[in-house]
């Protein structure tokens, strides 16, 4: 049996996987394609999590001087031997990441990004040696690589040193190679994400629109540059004035394939790994994606899923994109939901599709302004896909796949439990409806709840995953009475009770056991409930724990309305 390569659980840089043995899925055709089509600054915006920062690496690599030309050999842009020979290992390169400049106020922000300016800076040491230096370049190199030495401060840079330090770092390699520079920012946008976040909005655009001007705009040592970010933000912001600016978003035609993996990619990779028949589920549950013409699955998640069934071949596919990604966009989207947003998310949720116009040129500051804003960003990050487009800027979007859904289901569900609880006194009446047996009231409360929720329609997902979804809202409105003990799916008598509580002052337990209703009768599937709580013996649980009065609710929901059927027995 061969040894198989392992897989790159999140390593971002090309010469690593090229050279430890990890399996690689060759985007370098993307070196090709834009040394083709390329504009003086271009632009690429994605999804965070579609191999932006690989692909980035990987130009940083291959046309940096002293490029090893065997990493690529095999590889797409190998064929290209014209380009090789003119553009491999022929630059001074300046590889810049933003992902983690973030701070609660700007002066942190603005000592993350001069700490990150500077780190690069300093793997061009040989400066300070340069024979085609004067002393005056070399002390203009040492203003930007006194991060870090004893007993400077946090932020050692001049907000005017800071502003240029791009432009000055491109000019001291451009005099010392005799070569123009290519820059490559990667993740551009996340400064000005946490800028808006925590209110020093203005502040920030005016560095980043300043440090971006004198190396983008006014640098005549540049031979081009790459920028990488999730949203395209307005020229007027960061970008005015700038010329042969060469945006490549999700909607355009090129370079759909070369960010996520195609179908083909990720069937290579299952044969590769013997794992064929999970093919099915990585494409309903990560795939879906439209990138220009492309279909895309995420790679960030079909990398990890193939790492997890290697160690557990029967595991279930995981959200594991919902723990790299900020879902504060769906959030915002529900904090402005008006009837017509919640009824939107109920047809997306359901599995159809919402026909909306997009601005793809915003600034941070207008994201959350107002609801038609907010659906462009959840196109921009990857929430929606788009179908088709029906006019200019004008898309049919769907939610990709099954496990965007489910962040929805989850982020709709949290918020609804949130919204519900500022209403204690009609919480605490709803919680005491189910302690006093009163089925009436609890089936009257209950339905206004979920009028103001989505649905589950009956034709899209599984009748397990329904009554998942109307389970989730009930448990969250009982959990908000802290001195009641609540199991969710507990093991009792012959199985698995949808939900028990135990109100120990009061030594009372209730049995709740949930039914979605396909055919709309209600009334039979409360009563099946009830027969299940029965014949299961639900009770013998509450029982052991001393509990002595039991009550037993029946409960069937079908879209927004529910009944609910109560039995008791008293010991």
């Amino acid at each position: 049996m061969k040894a198989l390569v392992k897989l790159p659980i999140g390593i971002e840089f090309f010469q690593e996987i090229r050279t430890e043995g990890f399996y690689y899925v060759d985007k370098t055709g993307l070196i090709a394609e834009l040394l083709n089509n390329w504009g003086k600054v271009n632009l690429f915006t994605r999804p965070r999590r579609f191999g932006k920062s690989l692909n980035l690496n990987t130009l940083k690599y291959f046309f940096s001087y002293g490029c090893d030309p065997r990493l690529f050999d095999g590889l797409a842009i190998s064929k290209e031997t014209e380009l090789c020979e003119k553009y491999m290992g022929k630059f001074p390169v300046i590889s810049l990441t933003l992902k983690e400049v973030s701070s609660m106020d700007y002066e942190g922000a603005a000592a993350g990004l001069s700490l990150a300016i500077g780190k690069e800076a300093l793997r061009f040491r040989f400066l300070l040696d340069s024979g085609q230096l004067s002393e005056d370049d070399k002390k203009q190199y040492a203003q930007l690589t006194r991060v870090g030495e004893p007993g400077q401060p946090m932020f050692p840079m001049t907000k005017n040193t800071l502003e240029n330090s791009l432009h000055t770092l491109s000019y001291l390699l451009c005099k010392h190679y005799g070569q123009k520079v290519i820059l490559l920012i990667d993740e551009y946008d996340v400064p000005l994400d946490k800028a808006q976040q925590y209110g020093y909005y203005e502040e920030m655009t005016g560095l980043i629109r300043n440090l971006f001007g004198y190396a983008l705009k006014t640098n005549e040592n540049l031979y081009f540059a790459v920028l990488t970010g999730c949203l395209r933000v307005a020229k007027e912001s960061i970008f005015t004035g700038l010329n042969n600016f060469n945006v490549m978003s999700i909607t355009g035609s090129r370079f759909g394939e070369y960010f996520g993996f195609s179908d083909d990619e990720v069937k290579a990779m299952l044969e590769y790994y013997g794992l064929e028949d999970k093919y099915g589920l990585i494409k309903e549950w990560y795939d879906g994606y439209c990138f220009g013409s492309a279909d895309i699955y995420c790679p960030w998640d079909v990398i990890n899923y193939v790492y997890l069934l290697r160690a557990e071949p029967d595991a279930r596919p995981r959200t594991f994109w919902i723990n790299s990604s900020s879902n504060a966009v769906i959030r915002s989207l529900l904090q402005k939901a008006d009837d017509q947003t919640m009824e939107d998310l109920d047809r997306l949720v359901n599995g159809m599709s919402v026909t909306k116009t997009i601005t793809e040129e915003l600034t941070y500051r207008e994201l959350y302004d107002n609801i038609d804003n907010l659906w462009s960003v959840l196109f921009a990050t990857g929430y929606l896909t788009k179908r088709a487009e029906t006019d200019l800027n004008t898309y049919e979007f769907v939610i990709p796949n099954q496990e965007i859904r489910i962040i929805f289901r989850d982020q709709i569900l949290s918020w609804f439990q949130e919204e519900a609880r500022k209403d204690a006194p009609a919480l605490d009446a709803f919680c005491e409806a189910f302690r006093t047996g009163n089925a009436p009231e609890i089936e009257r409360v209950f339905s206004s709840y979920l009028k103001q929720t989505i649905s589950i329609r009956d034709t899209f997902v599984r009748k397990e995953k329904k009554e998942n979804f109307y389970h989730g809202i009930l448990l969250g409105l009982l959990s908000s009475r802290r001195d009641w003990v609540l199991a969710s799916n507990a093991e009792s008598g012959e199985g698995y009770s949808d939900i028990l509580v135990k109100i120990k002052a009061a030594s009372i337990g209730i049995v709740i056991e949930l039914k979605y209703s396909e055919s709309r009768n209600l009334e039979a599937a409360c009563l099946h409930a009830l027969e299940q709580i029965e014949q299961k013996n639900y009770a013998e649980r509450l029982l052991d724990d001393g509990m002595t009065a039991i009550l037993k609710y029946g409960i069937a929901c079908h879209r927004q309305t529910c009944m609910v059927r109560m039995a008791a027995d008293k010991d």
